[in-house]
């Protein structure tokens, strides 16, 4: 049984940093794209950042040069490093697994087969 589970959030102040993890169980990360999405009240779920099978990563410019993903295969965990934070960073943030096999469509939500439960990020003085 596949498990995908997020943790990291939390409270943090304006200019703060936070970093996500999301740990996988019944699937070897290494050989799936994994995605962070995060979803603001009363918004659209919206992608945030994506790591591939090939190591590529890709941003949402919003998160560019703020945000950094990456990945430890000996963990099986992809994290999300967050710095500078935002007021509008402050969403639920989930991580989402996929098979590598979409020529793109990062931040298309319906791609993604697995997702985890979420872990609120609230960016606020």
């Amino acid at each position: 049984q596949v498990q995908v589970v997020e943790s990291g959030g939390g409270l943090v102040q304006p200019g703060g940093s936070l970093r996500l993890a999301c740990a996988a169980s019944g699937l070897i990360l290494s050989v799936y794209d994994i995605g962070w999405f995060r979803q603001a009240p009363g918004e659209e779920r919206e992608g945030v950042s994506c790591i591939i099978r090939d190591g590529s990563t890709y941003y949402r410019d919003s998160v560019k040069g703020r945000f950094t993903i990456s990945r430890d295969n000996a963990k099986n965990t992809v994290y999300l490093q967050m710095d500078s934070l935002k007021p509008e960073d402050t969403a639920v943030y989930y991580c989402a697994v996929r098979p590598h096999k979409y020529a793109g469509a990062y931040w298309t939500p319906s791609t993604y087969n697995y997702w985890g439960q979420g872990t609120q990020v609230t960016v606020s003085s």
